[in-house]
C-alpha cells in the first residue's frame, strides 16, 4: 500500500486557501481550474480536479487497451472505405463535426 501524501494549508479570513504545489502536480491542476470536493459518512473530504472527476473511468483504460493493440497489430488497421465514409455521413447528417473538439459534459 502506498504512502498517504500529507499537506498542510492555511485558510484565510476569507475562508480561502492556497493548494499546494504538491497537490496541485498531483491533480494536475491549472490556473483557472475547478476543483470538487466530495465527502464520505466519515467526515473525510477528498478533492479532485473537476475535469477529471467527469471523466468515464472505463474510457482511458479501454483507450489505452486499443492503442496496445495498434501497437502490437500494425496490419490490421485499415483506412475507412468510401462505403463506410457514406453510412457515418448518412449517420450525423449535414452536422459539422470537429473530431477534435472537447465533449460537451451536459450533451448525452
Amino acid at each position: 500500500m502506498s504512502a498517504l501524501m500529507q499537506e498542510t494549508s492555511t485558510l484565510t479570513d476569507r475562508y480561502q486557501t492556497t493548494v499546494p504545489t504538491s497537490v496541485r502536480k498531483q491533480l494536475g491542476l491549472n490556473k483557472g481550474d475547478k476543483l470538487v470536493y466530495r465527502s464520505d459518512e466519515d467526515g473525510r473530504v477528498y478533492l479532485e480536479n473537476a475535469e477529471a472527476a467527469h471523466r468515464d473511468p472505463a474510457l482511458g483504460p479501454f483507450l489505452d487497451l486499443l492503442a496496445a493493440d495498434m501497437a502490437a497489430n500494425p496490419g490490421r488497421l485499415r483506412p475507412l472505405d468510401p462505403d463506410m465514409m457514406a453510412q457515418i455521413r448518412e449517420l450525423v447528417g449535414d452536422d459539422d463535426i470537429d473530431l477534435d473538439a472537447p465533449l460537451d459534459p451536459d450533451e448525452d
